[in-house]
């Protein structure tokens, strides 16, 4: 995955405003069954939402982390239990503003 810039995060970030979290990490943590959802959810909408049911900060990170070493995508940003994610996808959907 390459280096997004300031534009194009700021871009991403805007377009993920909107957006409502479209998988939910709870109890089971980060099962095959949850990843392989993320990683369906990247390749259809490039830019989605997470939802992380956890109290434990440093639990949310590993998860985060995890989630974004096994899909190959890029943390936009969070906000609170909400991640948003990043991956183009093999015909890309978002076109970057320039």
């Amino acid at each position: 995955m390459s280096q997004l810039n300031n534009s194009q995060i700021r871009f991403l970030r805007s377009r993920a405003h909107s957006l409502n979290p479209v998988v939910m990490v709870a109890g089971n943590g980060l099962s095959e069954t949850v990843m392989d959802a993320i990683d369906e959810a990247l390749e259809y909408h490039e830019l989605i939402k997470v939802k992380l049911r956890t109290e434990e900060r440093e639990e949310k990170l590993t998860f985060i982390e995890q989630i974004c070493k096994k899909t190959r995508s890029t943390k936009i940003q969070t906000i609170g239990h909400i991640v948003v994610l990043y991956r183009p996808a093999k015909n890309p959907k978002l076109i970057f503003e320039h």
